[in-house]
């Protein structure tokens, strides 16, 4: 089993995470922001890894730590239990639609941290949750995680869909990318030998 525990702990948050990447999507989170909870309880339903995130912020300040260090630490919780990346599939793409809203994300787990993030919200905050964080816990998480990420919303109306099938897309394309490919099992998905560093 692909699976790996992280404590984060700094004057700003306590967070500790476990992900199974092999698992079925069973996921008990608790970050004190409700509407961050639901969208990860989203990524760990649709992408089929297990999740268990426990997180205590200064949320008496706002969001913002709180949000990133749950995207770091979950990103180097799947960096370490992808370990040397030997057998993937790698590459993972997800067009998710939601009722008006339509979102493309591909990914690679390149070992290559990136983001593109081409997603505009018209409200300032959904819930307790202020829209500008989704963009920071995305980044933190392809960075730690090590993803070239792009998420690209084509249309929406709705903010709540909008972002949700931004989740939601990330899940299915990690879904795709993490799996182990039969025909290429103990070997890195690379001409290199190697992922990360210079193109591979």
């Amino acid at each position: 089993m692909r699976e790996a525990t992280i404590e984060r702990n700094t004057k700003e948050t306590q967070i500790k995470v476990r992900v199974g990447l092999d698992g079925t999507g069973v996921r008990e989170i608790d970050t004190g922001i409700g509407f961050l909870d639901h969208m990860l309880d989203q990524l760990s339903r649709h992408s089929l890894i297990d999740l268990s995130v426990q997180a205590k912020g200064d949320l008496h300040i706002d969001g913002h730590h709180t949000t990133e260090d749950t995207g770091l630490a979950i990103g180097t919780a799947v960096a370490q239990a992808l370990g040397d990346r030997k057998g993937i599939v790698r590459y993972g793409s997800a067009l998710i639609p939601m009722d008006e809203t339509l979102t493309r994300v591909a990914l690679d787990l390149s070992n290559r941290p990136y983001l593109v993030w081409k997603v505009n919200f018209t409200r300032p905050k959904l819930g307790d949750m202020d829209t500008e964080l989704f963009r920071e816990w995305f980044q933190a998480f392809a960075q730690m995680a090590g993803v070239t990420l792009h998420v690209e919303n084509l249309y929406g109306e709705n903010n709540h869909h909008i972002v949700e099938s931004c989740y939601k897309g990330l899940a299915r394309a990690l879904r795709q990318a993490i799996a182990i490919d039969p025909r290429a099992a103990g070997e890195v998905p690379s001409t290199k030998g190697v992922l990360g560093g210079s193109l591979a």
